[in-house]
C-alpha cells in the first residue's frame, strides 16, 4: 500500500492510527479506494474565475500534487509542455486514462514525485501549480515543497496554489491572494450519489443533504470553504 517513502512521511516511526489521524486516514483512501475519491473530486469544481485567472501563455507548466485531475483537465487546453506528478501510483494511472482520452498524452505526461523532490529541472516552468494539496506540514509540502516549487519556475514566472489551506503561511513567503465571489456547490452526478458521498465524508450534513433532494449542495452546508481562491507568487527576474 504504502511505499518505504510514504512510510516515512505519513506513518513516522512505524506508527500511526487513522482514527486519530485525518491526514493519514485520507492517505490510505487515496491507496485503497482511488476511484471513490476521484467521484469526490470531480464534484468539487474549482471556481470558473480561478481557470480564467490562470496565465494562458504559459508554455510549460508543472503540476504538483496532480491527484486524478481535478485541475489537469483545464490545464491540457493551455500548456505546450505539462508535467502532471503525483505521488500515489493508483492516481498516476487514473490520472494517465483521462489524458489518455482527452487526447493529450504527447502533450502532458504524468510523473511520480513528492513536493519535496520535484523531478523537473531548475527554471523549467512558466507556472508552477499546485491544487488543495500543499500545506505548512512537512509530510504535505511545507517549506521545503515551496521551495522546490519556487526552485522549478523561471524568473518572470508564476507559482499558484490554488485553493490554499493557510493564507497567512503563504503571504508570510511572498504571496499574494485572490478571491472570487459567488454562490459555488458541490456538483454530484446525481442526488443518489450526493447521498452516499455524503455519508461517507460530510456525514456531520447527511440529513440536510438528504432533506435537500438536489445533486448540488452548497458548500456552506458541508461547512467548508470553496474552491474560489489562489495565493500566487510571481518570482523575481
Amino acid at each position: 500500500m504504502f511505499s518505504p517513502d510514504e512510510l516515512r512521511r505519513f506513518v513516522p516511526e512505524g506508527r500511526g492510527d487513522p482514527r486519530t489521524d485525518v491526514s493519514l486516514a485520507w492517505e490510505l483512501l487515496y491507496r485503497i479506494e482511488p476511484e471513490l475519491y476521484d467521484r469526490l473530486s470531480a464534484a468539487e469544481r474549482l471556481h470558473p474565475r480561478v481557470i480564467e485567472w490562470l496565465p494562458r501563455t504559459a508554455d510549460r507548466i508543472v503540476e504538483v500534487g496532480a491527484g486524478t485531475g481535478r485541475l489537469t483537465a483545464h490545464l491540457l487546453g493551455r500548456g505546450r509542455e505539462i508535467v502532471a506528478i503525483e505521488p500515489v501510483a493508483a492516481f498516476r494511472r487514473i490520472l494517465e486514462r483521462k489524458i489518455a482520452q482527452a487526447g493529450r498524452a504527447g502533450r502532458a505526461r504524468v510523473a511520480d514525485g513528492f513536493f519535496s523532490d520535484l523531478p523537473v529541472a531548475s527554471g523549467r516552468a512558466d507556472l508552477v501549480v499546485a491544487c488543495s494539496v500543499l500545506t505548512p506540514a512537512a509530510r504535505h509540502g511545507g517549506e521545503a515543497g515551496l521551495a522546490e516549487m519556487e526552485r522549478a519556475c523561471r524568473p518572470g514566472g508564476c507559482v499558484a496554489v490554488i485553493w490554499p489551506n493557510n493564507i497567512d503561511w503563504l503571504a508570510e513567503h511572498g504571496y499574494e491572494y485572490v478571491s472570487f465571489a459567488g454562490p459555488m456547490t458541490v456538483d454530484f452526478a446525481s442526488h443518489s450519489e450526493a447521498v452516499e458521498l455524503g455519508e461517507i465524508f460530510y456525514p456531520h450534513a447527511l440529513g440536510e443533504i438528504r432533506s435537500l433532494g438536489s445533486a448540488r449542495v452548497p458548500y456552506e452546508l458541508l461547512g467548508i470553504n470553496p474552491p474560489r481562491d489562489v495565493s500566487f507568487k510571481v518570482m523575481p527576474r
